[in-house]
């Protein structure tokens, strides 16, 4: 009996230590900037921006140094189309470190969204220019995007390859690729560039759509129904199944290659 009292009273014992333990473990979270802003990423990326931001603003609370967290406001308010709020919290970011190279990017991107294309620009390009920027890709492929949209389809090129070069399997930026060389009616680098694409996602609609609409300007009928055919069980949006019906019935009509 006494043998069990004294296992009981251990027992006790290590639960009220390892109570107490816990509590101090979280009031020391609790007064733990990084912590807090941990929780923010969490709860962001379950797409949960309104918790993640009172989580950055309490990491802020315990910091008001920690630019990584008003970056990460930014990019809440930005996700919610509250875009000068972003503006301002990059902003504050930047004041806290101007070398924090990644807030030039969003910046630009909200920027560019907001139809402020010259401020895009410059945002993208101090991104572009910081060689320690280990994300280079990024603002390279959003330079580009921004030249497509200005019609300036040399720069646009010239920065959607120095994209590809940072990062060889970018699928997006061997899209974007393909875009600008179709609109400069270089249709086997195009097709060459979509194929890249859909190799590196296969499973990615517009990509292979792309692809299908490229081989029919060129006149690759047979390969363009082939991939027509593929997609049009994938897409459920009226206008993609009403427009490869459109390609499928002119390939019908000028290839010769049978019913689609």
């Amino acid at each position: 009996m006494r043998a069990k009292a004294i296992a009981v009273l251990t027992i006790c014992a290590c639960l009220a230590f390892c109570a107490s333990s816990q509590k101090k473990i979280q009031k020391a979270r609790e007064k733990d900037p990084k912590y807090q802003y941990n929780l923010g990423l969490f709860y962001i990326n379950q797409s949960n921006v309104d918790e993640a931001i009172k989580y950055f603003v309490k990491a802020l609370s315990l910091d008001a140094r920690f630019y990584q967290a008003w970056n990460m406001i930014g990019l809440a308010h930005a996700s919610k189309g509250h875009l000068e709020e972003a503006i301002k919290a990059y902003q504050k970011s930047l004041e806290i470190n101007p070398q924090f190279t990644e807030v030039h990017n969003n910046l630009g991107t909200v920027y560019q969204e907001m139809g402020l294309l010259d401020k895009a620009e410059t945002a993208y390009k101090a991104a572009l220019s910081d060689p320690t920027y280990l994300n280079r890709e990024s603002p390279a492929y959003n330079l580009a995007r921004l030249y497509v949209l200005q019609n300036r389809l040399d720069e646009a090129l010239d920065n959607v390859q120095k994209s590809i070069q940072f990062k060889p399997r970018f699928a997006m930026a061997h899209d974007l690729r393909g875009v600008i060389l179709e609109k400069l009616d270089n249709l086997p680098e195009a097709i060459a560039s979509y194929e890249a694409a859909t190799k590196i996602v296969p499973e990615e609609v517009p990509f292979r759509y792309r692809l299908a609409v490229a081989h029919f300007k060129a006149g690759n009928y047979a390969k363009a129904k082939e991939i027509f055919l593929k997609i049009s069980t994938q897409v459920t949006d009226a206008e993609s199944k009403d427009a490869i019906a459109n390609y499928l019935k002119l390939i019908r009509d000028k290839g010769g290659l049978g019913p689609a």
